[in-house]
């Protein structure tokens, strides 16, 4: 009953938390510019066609009113239209949502591996301090860290290109009908043949995937370690150890429990962070996804395009939280009594 309370009272609290962020980004977005520029600056535009899509668009009123317009189509499932040059009046919930698709097949992905990756490391770093794989492990972290994510994904990108044309040059590629390990998006997989979906799906987002994990695992790692390290130096594993327990139940049973939280915390605040900043990865892989979307609608100031991308990444860091309120509660109990 407790846990059910607690997942209430969280909940009551994200939802005008959500409601917040969505009228800042409101806000920001209205002050971008004038979305129908282009159409003014063109003298052959009508002023009474000019005024009618102003009006239909909700742009001759005031900002409270134009928020409260948008957040009420919003919640019914209206996301508005495009109002971008050669896009007008598509409309926009399942063109962001096909992005955001595409992006959270790669992030979640990437996220899950780097967060069990860097968990299992720093635990065992942590035990086996001053070890050779704890110095290992140290250096790798600070050398992922020390790396922007672009640069990750270049290198990775122009080593699969010559490891690709060294299968080639051994009669190897043509075997599914697709190189080994693809640098494009998964929109131009060839799935024939037998086998052809699992290697050219999973050839496509090799790559990508990597170059994600790489900098999260190095954060989760350290974060793990450091955490495991002191929850391993704290009195009540002490007090297990002099009771005579053998040291895998006093690791994984006492000490990896309490250890995890603030891992969680970092997890949480992390997956929207590459969610929203997963534009670099797909603009050098050239993926279809959120990061593409924003680009073009930023250039082509699409208010409505922009809102929605806004709202549904703040919506997912919201979301992100959330779970880790609720790791908090099953990791700790102490926290959904409190």
């Amino acid at each position: 009953m407790n846990l059910v309370i607690y997942i209430l009272r969280r909940l009551a609290i994200s939802i005008p938390v959500l409601l917040v962020g969505t009228f800042l980004c409101f806000i920001m977005v209205a002050g971008t510019g004038d979305p129908l520029a282009e159409l003014k600056s063109n003298p052959a535009m009508n002023p009474q066609v000019l005024a009618e899509t102003a009006a239909r668009l909700g742009l001759d009123q005031g900002i409270i009113p134009r928020y409260f317009s948008w957040l009420g189509n919003f919640i019914t499932g209206d996301w508005g239209v495009s109002i971008a040059q050669g896009n007008a009046q598509a409309p926009v919930f399942p063109k962001v949502m096909a992005a955001f698709e595409v992006t959270l097949k790669l992030v979640v992905g990437a996220e899950i591996l780097a967060l069990v990756l860097g968990v299992l490391v720093g635990v065992v770093a942590a035990v086996k301090q001053y070890s050779i794989l704890d110095y290992v492990a140290t250096t790798l972290a600070f050398l992922l860290f020390s790396m922007p994510i672009f640069c990750v994904a270049i290198v990775l990108k122009g080593y699969a290109i010559q490891f690709n044309g060294w299968v080639r040059d051994l009669g190897l590629s043509d075997v599914l009908g697709n190189p080994w390990i693809r640098t494009t998006s998964p929109e131009s997989l060839n799935f024939d043949g037998p086998g052809g979906f699992l290697a050219s799906y999973v050839g496509a987002y090799l790559l990508p995937t990597l170059s994600i994990m790489a900098i999260s695992f190095a954060a989760y790692s350290r974060f793990q370690r450091a955490s495991m390290l002191e929850t391993l130096n704290a009195d009540y594993v002490r007090t297990a150890r002099a009771k005579g327990l053998a040291n895998g139940r006093v690791i994984f049973r006492h000490a990896f429990r309490n250890a995890l939280i603030p891992v969680t915390t970092l997890f949480s605040v992390n997956f929207g962070a590459v969610l929203s900043g997963a534009i670099i990865t797909e603009s050098v892989f050239n993926w279809n996804g959120m990061g593409k979307l924003l680009v073009e609608a930023v250039v082509k100031n699409d208010t409505q395009v922009m809102m929605g991308w806004l709202v549904l990444i703040a919506s997912s860091i919201i979301v992100a939280n959330l779970i880790a309120d609720l790791m908090y509660g099953i990791l700790d109990p102490r926290i959904r009594v409190g």
